[in-house]
């Protein structure tokens, strides 16, 4: 089943196999080193993201774009989602993407999942250094009845793997990650306090 959706996955569209086995998953692990994960993105964030990255993109184009993301998110809702693991790197809860009101919301949207049990969020702090992963995003993804694949992209592509050995590769980088991370207690007390500084400066201005 994955061998024939890499082999007919075109570049141009290299991450539409992935959303379908995002819908497929039991369990889904990933490590963000600088931007929110498009499964936990606000649609101003997404908004934000997609202008940055297209500058000169027509209005149809971006709200087609963040209504994709959006409708991918739908899957944590499900009476049964997957089991969802995010890392992110404090990078995400800094850089201060579509000003303060956006990042407040989108850091105030991470908490609340965390908060409903929706998805176990550890961050990796600066104090942590150089990592297990310093070349892009990962992510890994298990199911029922097929045997787990990853997903790594940089920022033009993307790539699909489901050789076995790989992706035990994969997963021993993100279970480095894990470890190097704070707990997810800790990590969700620096998300609020980010969020509630963004939230103050929103406020300010």
């Amino acid at each position: 089943m994955w061998r024939k959706l890499i082999a007919d996955a075109p570049y141009a569209s290299y991450f539409a196999p992935v959303a379908e086995l995002e819908r497929l998953a039991t369990k889904i692990c990933e490590f963000a080193p600088s931007v929110v994960p498009g499964l936990l993105q606000t649609a101003a964030y997404a908004r934000a993201i997609t202008i940055a990255a297209n500058p000169f993109a027509t209005e149809a184009y971006v709200e087609e774009t963040v209504d994709g993301r959006l409708e991918r998110s739908e899957i944590l809702s499900r009476t049964t989602p997957p089991e969802y693991w995010v890392t992110l790197h404090e990078n995400v809860l800094r850089i201060p993407v579509g000003g303060p009101a956006v990042m407040a919301e989108a850091l105030e949207h991470i908490a609340a999942a965390m908060r409903r049990r929706a998805v176990l969020v550890t961050v990796l702090p600066y104090a942590a250094g150089a990592h297990a992963y310093m070349t892009g995003t990962l992510k890994l993804m298990e199911f029922a009845e097929e045997p787990p694949t990853a997903y790594i992209e940089t920022a033009f592509s993307g790539t699909l793997l489901d050789d076995p050995a790989v992706v035990k590769r994969v997963q021993r980088a993100y279970d480095l990650l894990r470890v190097a991370a704070l707990s997810p207690e800790a990590s969700l007390a620096l998300i609020e306090s980010a969020a509630e500084d963004y939230r103050r400066c929103a406020s300010t201005t």
